[in-house]
């Protein structure tokens, strides 16, 4: 039973007991004034009687007792408003206490609930409201509650999990940093250039990472500049392609370009070329020496708030190892590494793919991850198509 309909029921039960105890009360009260009324005139009578017997100025000489003074319609009157009051009084005393215990109930789950959101707000988060089961309004306030408690130990999880991915990795080139410059000012190095040029390359390690956390920072909290516009999706992944291909023929991987023309995107373009890059990277850091790296692109149909709309999916292919599957759900983690054995290198951060998760977010998409079916991983996002810029092709 909803709740509205348990206050209506409340509130009726209280008329209805009130009613009943002045409904009961009543009848009696009435009868006895009705019976001092005729007591009244029957004293009237002996009084009457008792006159025509005895003579005005005679004296009681036998000592009988002279009859009570009956009472008159007047004091009759009062006394049963008075009794009618009590009743009402009484039944209104019968029916608040009624309520009170009635209030008490319904109020019950919302000091249940109180106690669990002062839990929460002194830090445990693994209070529950208890009230999940319920079907009234109280068990979708608990159900919501709960759901909001749950949401928040993950953040809090997560949130412990990245500072202490963060520290871990902001902590390894700190101490080669710190080791090679003691070592030098110690006389155990001489001041070579080998030496300096690797306190640069950790030092660009340490700024790359403070650059990415910034960048997806402002990309979650929806403060990062974007400048969107319609962006040729194949002009932007050909050229990025070409700034790869040195890399890719000196690890003897194949880069291929597979993207239709008149394909646009309504987004950032250096925010496009910025996703395409950091997947880019990534593939060909896990593709072995003889295998081929994919950039694919194709429109699809993509489901938002409720209605369909066309987008833009880029995928970048490659004939790796693939993606463990308990790995899947994490790979866009910060830090997280879905094979730890693989050096990041010097210049990477560990972020790359929690900013392609980010950035594709902050422009209306999404970004995902999954393995080919023939071996190899797959790494892809999708960007609303720009107004003219796509018919479904997938």
């Amino acid at each position: 039973m909803s709740l509205r309909w348990r206050i209506a029921l409340g509130f009726a039960l209280v008329a209805l007991a009130t009613a009943a105890i002045v409904a009961l009360a009543t009848p009696p009260i009435v009868g006895q004034g009705f019976a001092e009324l005729d007591n009244e005139g029957g004293g009237v009578a002996a009084t009457a009687h008792a006159g025509a017997t005895i003579a005005p100025g005679d004296d009681n000489e036998g000592g009988s007792p002279q009859p009570a003074p009956a009472p008159t319609s007047g004091q009759a009157q009062q006394s049963t408003i008075l009794r009618l009051l009590v009743a009402a009084a009484a039944a209104a005393a019968g029916a608040s206490l009624l309520g009170l215990l009635l209030a008490g109930r319904m109020v019950r789950p919302l000091t249940r609930l109180e106690e669990a959101a002062s839990g929460v707000a002194r830090g445990d988060l693994a209070q529950r409201s208890g009230l999940a089961d319920r079907s009234d309004e109280f068990g979708q306030l608990g159900r919501t509650f709960d759901s909001m408690a749950g949401e928040l130990a993950r953040s809090e999880e997560s949130r412990r999990g990245f500072l202490q991915d963060a520290a871990h990795e902001l902590k390894t080139p700190l101490a080669v940093i710190d080791a090679t410059s003691s070592a030098i000012l110690d006389g155990v190095y001489t001041p070579e250039r080998r030496h300096i040029e690797t306190i640069r390359d950790q030092s660009r390690v340490l700024a790359r990472i403070v650059d990415d956390l910034r960048t997806i920072s402002l990309a979650e909290g929806g403060h990062l500049p974007m400048e969107r516009r319609a962006v040729d999706v194949a002009a932007t992944l050909s050229s990025v392609a070409a700034g790869f291909e040195a890399r890719a023929s000196s690890c003897n991987v194949t880069l291929t370009v597979d993207a239709p023309r008149g394909l646009a995107v309504d987004a950032d373009p250096d925010r496009v070329r910025q996703i395409v890059t950091a997947l880019l990277d990534n593939a060909l850091r896990h593709t072995p020496d003889g295998g081929t790296v994919r950039l694919v692109a194709t429109s699809v149909a993509a489901a938002s708030r409720g209605a369909t709309r066309l987008a833009i999916r880029i995928s970048v292919e490659d004939t790796g190892a693939g993606i463990p599957p308990e790995a899947l759900p994490r790979i866009f983690e910060r830090f997280f590494q879905a094979d730890p054995s693989h050096s990041r290198g010097a210049g990477t951060s560990g972020l790359g793919l929690s900013i392609v998760q980010a950035l594709a977010a902050a422009q209306g998409g999404r970004a995902g991850a999954e393995n080919g079916p023939t071996g190899g991983a797959r790494l892809w996002f999708e960007l609303p198509a720009a107004p003219g810029g796509a018919t479904p092709t997938a």
